[in-house]
């Protein structure tokens, strides 16, 4: 039997994790050849069909998700147009919720796996092949979570809450069934979560399981001695037991290469074992993203959120002092009993703390968690259609979700350029960091905030950040964003943002005749500087009445990026 396991993910930068974990399941099924293919939802839908028929697959089974289902119910109804002999199989977790409703608006689905999908997925398989790979019911109705076709109606196996044993599981990167050409590589060192969030569909998955930490040591040997560039843990939360956790990290920081890590953690739970660890953490080497989701104790507790508020801050803070890891911190936008002032409380509460990255995510109403109750209680709207996202609620109207929006919009944009911190930092005075990106986000209103380059960002931070301040106030916030832009660009001569294009005297290329001795240059340096006059001395973090001279170097290599340096 020919089976394809496919997807289409957001980004071409992703690599799947739930198609290798099944195929390394079911690798040593003799009559089974798996085939691993992954596309991405920006393909054009016909393009897409053509690479899936290209595959002659017995048996295709998709892996769905909020950003792909509709992509490929499309591409599935098109598929048993062309070979109705095909059978086809639905899992993850957009396909695991609603089974009944998804296959009887869908024909063309076979088989739907709802859950944990290896031992379920195996069982069919080896089901199908004893049945010479003809679709019968012999057999299928004793497979635990599987959802099949009886006549015109939909039937199941026992619902089972049986889990799999993790070590049981060979690794997919030992068997080569990962894409190591990707940039970014998922992991898992744990399934489930302690948390029971209502908004998160891991409060339906159970008590958190892990494998062996010396499977564990085993895989993180094999992905970092291969010079993976990105590993991202998929747990959800990585530090449900602080002794692992500080077990993990250090086996990290002693044979890590080269590699970067991305794990959620909750920071209430770290202990001070873990911060002494982490301590010693490199930079440019982990990434911690925490969601706080709120800074309000009642709202979280409304949606079953536990969490320890000040811990969580006071912690943050430690990371902030104390390590170089780079924080990333998450509100979600539209939980009960917050209205949009409260929200810009929560903006400004994370803010303070000065992580590296805030993102913002309006609530969406997901499919089988317990906040579909919470929602029809407290008569919220939401959109029938994948992701879910609130349209308004007894505290936000739509016009509220739509600003939020764009504040994160917002956010993203200027994160992906550096912060703006010092242009931020002189807008602050005449209000909080929260509600200089509300009066942002009204000023932008409805506009189109995607595809900008770098300069254009910074132009747009200007026209947005322009009404803010007065006539007086102007020429020092335009200083101190062109400090922000010279810190993440090379400003080129004839090219500059067109708040600094007027005070071209200040300027000068290249800025720098002789390099100080005390320069660490890699072999093959490209080398360019640029010098400039401006109001204050900015890197200092406080402002002066002096105008100061700052020359920048800018560092640059093959496979090394651009690294800047300032005199």
């Amino acid at each position: 039997m020919k089976i394809l396991l496919t997807t289409l993910h957001a980004k071409y930068s992703h690599a799947s994790l739930a198609l290798p974990c099944l195929a390394a399941y079911c690798r040593d099924i003799p009559a089974a050849d798996i085939t691993i293919r992954e596309w991405t939802v920006n393909e054009p839908r016909e393009h897409l069909l053509r690479l899936v028929m290209a595959e002659q697959a017995d048996l295709i089974a998709f892996s769905c998700y909020i950003w792909n289902i509709e992509q490929t119910l499309k591409i599935i109804s098109d598929i048993k147009k062309i070979t109705p002999e095909t059978t086809i199989v639905l899992g993850g977790p957009e396909a695991s919720f609603g089974i009944f409703d998804l296959m009887h608006d869908n024909p063309a689905v076979d088989f739907v796996i709802k859950g944990e999908g290896e031992e379920t997925f195996r069982s069919l398989i080896v089901a199908l092949l004893q049945g010479q790979t003809t679709l019968r019911q012999e057999g299928l109705a004793d497979i635990d979570n599987l959802f099949f076709r009886d006549g015109n109606d939909t039937a199941s196996g026992p619902l089972s809450r049986k889990q799999l044993t993790l070590d049981s599981l060979p690794s997919p990167f030992e068997a080569g069934l990962v894409d190591f050409a990707k940039p970014l590589i998922y992991y898992e060192t744990s399934r489930g979560c302690p948390f029971s969030c209502a908004f998160c569909l891991s409060s339906v998955e159970g008590a958190v399981r892990s494998f062996s930490l010396e499977r564990i040591k085993k895989d993180l040997l094999f992905l970092m001695h291969s010079h993976v560039a990105q590993i991202k843990l998929v747990d959800r939360t990585f530090n449900y037991d602080a002794e692992r956790a500080d077990t993990i990290w250090a086996f990290i920081l002693e044979h890590n290469r080269s590699s970067h890590f991305h794990f959620e953690i909750a920071a209430d739970l770290l202990t001070e074992k873990n911060l002494l660890t982490l301590a010693h953490v490199p930079e440019n080497t982990f990434h911690f993203e925490i969601g706080v989701q709120s800074s309000s104790a009642a709202t979280l507790e409304q949606v079953g959120r536990t969490a320890d508020l000040e811990r969580i801050f006071s912690n943050v803070r430690r990371l902030k002092a104390e390590t170089r890891i780079e924080l990333h911190l998450d509100l979600v936008a539209g939980l009960p009993g917050e209205d949009y002032d409260r929200f810009l409380d929560s903006l400004q509460a994370l803010a303070a703390v000065k992580p590296d990255m805030i993102q913002i995510e309006p609530l969406k109403v997901l499919k089988g968690a317990p906040m579909r109750a919470i929602a029809a209680r407290e008569g919220y709207a939401f959109s029938d259609a994948p992701p879910y996202t609130i349209l308004r609620n007894p505290w936000l109207s739509y016009e509220d979700i739509c600003r939020i929006e764009t504040i994160g919009r917002l956010l993203d944009l200027f994160s992906k350029h550096g912060g703006f911190r010092t242009a931020f930092a002189v807008l602050e005075r005449g209000g909080t960091f929260a509600r200089v990106l509300d009066r942002m986000a009204r000023q932008a209103g409805n506009e189109n905030l995607s595809s900008l380059s770098c300069r254009r960002v910074f132009e747009l931070f200007e026209r947005l950040a322009g009404p803010l301040s007065d006539e007086e106030k102007r020429p020092r916030v335009h200083d101190a964003l062109f400090f922000d832009y010279c810190h993440v660009e090379m400003p080129l001569m004839g090219k500059l943002p067109s708040f600094a294009a007027g005070n071209q005297q200040h300027c000068s290329w290249p800025g720098l005749r002789e390099l100080p001795n005390d320069l660490e240059l890699p072999p093959d340096s490209r080398i360019k500087s640029f010098r400039y006059e401006f109001k204050s001395d900015y890197r200092t973090g406080q402002e002066s009445a002096k105008p100061t001279v700052i020359t920048f170097i800018y560092i640059s290599g093959a496979g090394r990026g651009l690294k800047i340096t300032t005199l």
